[in-house]
């Protein structure tokens, strides 16, 4: 199966490449505005070879992990919470769904202002971006959890801290998983765009600053790693997912 899911990834990138030389030579794009792949390979050698990609990777890989990583524990712990005060969350649900579709980029002025410049605003807004999908899954979750495990959590009288920690944050996981994976996505996704905006630094950067050089092919060099480096950031969510459904002993679909 690992072999065929191998084979049929090399089949579509293989493909995506073949279509990208043919549309350069159909449509005779000079390779200064549209690189060609093997201009974008001898490009992303060179950024490799001169350390400039490890560099960047590694502060944008530090921001995105101080971003998700608390943004997901302030929202797992504010969602368990708040599943089990439906009153509460009736009332703060409308604020979240207002302010869940602004995006983190518009809070952009404020964060500078409040933050200055450096690792931190990229950081913020990558918390903005990560927090409410997983805010919103955990709720969500939490309200789903069967009734009878409450009961006889109720029966063997089980303390509020214990109910929340071995019942039903265990029995929320796979809905909560999906939120994780969510939120990987919409994080990256600003995190590159908030680096694009002001940072020194990261793989937003390394696109504008080659993009003001006028180097398209490390533009699109660039392109590929941030898609590189979210695959894979989902992919450890995943891993992570299995190892905690392992754990516990729940059985993946």
């Amino acid at each position: 199966m690992k072999f065929k899911t191998v084979l049929n990834a090399a089949i579509g990138f293989s493909l995506l490449v073949a279509v990208w030389q043919l549309i350069i030579v159909i449509g005779d794009y000079d390779e200064a505005l549209f690189p060609p792949p093997l201009k974008v390979w001898e490009g992303i050698v060179s950024l490799i070879l001169d350390g400039t990609l490890f560099t960047h990777i590694q502060v944008s890989l530090y921001r995105f992990l101080a971003g998700y990583l608390s943004a997901v524990l302030a929202a797992v712990l504010l969602g368990l919470i708040l599943g089990r005060l439906p009153i509460l969350w009736n009332v703060l649900d409308p604020v979240a769904q207002i302010i869940r579709p602004v995006s983190p980029i518009a809070w952009s002025p404020f964060i500078v202002l409040w933050f200055g410049i450096g690792d931190i605003p990229a950081i913020v807004i990558i918390f903005i971006a990560a927090f409410f999908p997983v805010l919103l899954s955990t709720v969500s979750a939490v309200r789903k959890v069967d009734k009878n495990y409450l009961k006889v959590a109720q029966n063997l009288e089980i303390k509020d801290f214990q109910l929340l920690t071995k019942i039903i944050f265990p029995a929320a996981f796979p809905y909560i998983a999906n939120g994780l994976h969510i939120a990987v996505g919409t994080a990256w996704i600003f995190l590159v765009a908030g680096e694009m905006v002001g940072a020194q630094s990261g793989l937003g950067y390394l696109i504008i600053d080659a993009r003001n050089s006028m180097r398209l092919d490390l533009v699109m060099a660039g392109i590929v790693f941030i898609g590189i480096s979210g695959l894979l950031l989902d992919k450890a969510v995943g891993v992570f997912e299995a190892w905690i459904n392992r754990l516990w002993g729940v059985r993946n679909n």
